[in-house]
Order: structure tokens, then C-alpha cells, then sequence
């Protein structure tokens, strides 16, 4: 949504104070951990844009709070690029000359707006992983970011797996359940080896020496992700539903969402 737009469809400004009070009647609380994917255009128009979201958003946890969210970016092989390709030809001197991943200044790619502000915050720690990074800041983000499998990045050893494990909630800023990364570890955990794997590449640090490594890596597919969001929907009782500033938004429980999605996706993949 462009920002003329979304100044159309807002009534008033969209404050930091005003997000801070929609998040609370959410059910966001001091002391929680919570992973949020986000669309900073279906909030209105907000006074400060993704600065104003990430400062409610840690005053609502609070500093014995962790806020998460996914900085996952454009590092991998490009012959499976898609959006947009690239040309065959070109393969070959992308894979030679792209800079390495770098957790400090790699750009996200595909995850908003706020995800690419909050990865240079303040006190953010960030995982190591060319495509599918995590960012955190609160007491828990060390450990939320320490561990990322390079072959398996939504498995057991995963910023996912740690988020899990810490109880956390799950916050959707305006967006649905195609947007929710916890569902990759819902589905890791219900395929495990059966999971289709396929080739990618990226560019890394290898003893101190920008290197093109291959590897596999699960096949991962968000196509239902909409669908067990919707079924987890009907049975569970603790979801927070309501506006934050003009968007829908929900707020879940991470554990009782996974524990509910691996036997879907095994019954229904």
C-alpha cells in the first residue's frame, strides 16, 4: 500500500501511544517473548512509521521481554530465483561475486518493512544464516540466535526450536498464516527426514575467505499454512483477536500452535 493510500483509508493518525494500548487489549504483556510478523501498511497511516511500531512493541514487553522477528534475506543460489529470475547466464558471476552473509549489514528481503528497521536496533543480536536469519532483542535473545543449522534453518537446532522451547506467543501484525514462520518448524517437525530436500548456495565466510558453498535443505511450502491456521483456530481458546491501529491482528501461543500442526501436516500433506 502506498502512503497515500494509507493515509486515505486512516481515520487519524495511527500514534505510538495508540499502538501501545491496541497491543495491550491484544493480550501482549510485560515479560512475554514474542515472534511478530508484520505489515506496516494494513496498520494506517502510523506517526513515526516502523520506528513508532518497535518502540510499542519493546515498551509492551518491557525489558524482561524478547521481541523476535524473521530477517531473512536474499543470499541464496540464483538459479532458484523466482521473483524476480535472473538470466542463466548471469549464474555464474553471481555466485562469484555476491558479498558474503553478514549479520551486520546483510539486508532482509520479503519480510517489511519493520523487520528491516528492527535488524539494526539497538541490542539486537541476529542468527547466522544467509537466508533464513532471525533477529531478537531482550534477556532471551543470545540464545534465541545463538544456533542455525546451515542445511536445516527451521529445524530442532533453529531460532524457531529456542522460541519454541521459551513458551513464546506468536504476534500477526496485520498479516495471516502465510506469513508465519513458527508453521516451518511445525512442518520440520512433522516430516522430518521424509521432507523433500533441495540444492541452494550462498556465499559465507570460510576461515576468514569469502567462499560459494552448496548445500541441501528442506523443501519448505507455506501453501495450507492458511488452512491450519484456520483449523487451530476453531479449537483453541487462548487466541487474542482484535485491531491494531486499522488491522486485524492475532496473538497465539507458539507451543500449543506447533503441538497442533505436526499431526495436521501429517495427516494432511
Amino acid at each position: 500500500m502506498a502512503e497515500a493510500d494509507a493515509i486515505a483509508a486512516s481515520a487519524r493518525p495511527v500514534t505510538e501511544q495508540a499502538l501501545r494500548a491496541d497491543l495491550r487489549a491484544l493480550g501482549l504483556r510485560s515479560g512475554m517473548t514474542v515472534l511478530v510478523h508484520s505489515s506496516l501498511s494494513s496498520l494506517g497511516w502510523v506517526c513515526g512509521g516502523s520506528t513508532a511500531v518497535i518502540r510499542a512493541l519493546l515498551a509492551v514487553v518491557g525489558s524482561a521481554g524478547t521481541l523476535v522477528m524473521p530477517a531473512h534475506s536474499a543470499g541464496s543460489d540464483p538459479a532458484g530465483w523466482a521473483n524476480p529470475p535472473v538470466p542463466r547466464p548471469w549464474w555464474d558471476t553471481i555466485r562469484a561475486t555476491m558479498p558474503p552473509f553478514d549479520p551486520a549489514t546483510t539486508p532482509t528481503r520479503g519480510v517489511g518493512v519493520i523487520p528491516e528497521q528492527f535488524r539494526t536496533w539497538p541490542g539486537v543480536d541476529r542468527s547466522y544464516h544467509p537466508t533464513g536469519s532471525f533477529t531478537a532483542h531482550g534477556p532471551l535473545a543470545r540464545r534465541i540466535t545463538a544456533v542455525q543449522r546451515l542445511e536445516d534453518p527451521f529445524g530442532e537446532r533453529s531460532p524457531l526450536a529456542a522460541i519454541y522451547e521459551a513458551g513464546a506467543r506468536i504476534l500477526l501484525l496485520g498479516v495471516g498464516h502465510g506469513r508465519n514462520t513458527m508453521l516451518h518448524f511445525a512442518e520440520r517437525r512433522a516430516l522430518g527426514a521424509h521432507q523433500e530436500r533441495v540444492r541452494n548456495g550462498a556465499s559465507l565466510l570460510v576461515d576468514g575467505a569469502r567462499r560459494w558453498v552448496s548445500f541441501l535443505e528442506p523443501d519448505v511450502d507455506e501453501s495450507d499454512f492458511e488452512q491450519v491456521g484456520k483449523a487451530f483456530a476453531r479449537q483453541d481458546e487462548s487466541t487474542g483477536k482484535g485491531l491494531v491501529g486499522n488491522a486485524p491482528c492475532t496473538l497465539l501461543p507458539a507451543q500449543a500452535l506447533v503441538d497442533f500442526a505436526v499431526p495436521w501436516f501429517r495427516e494432511h500433506r
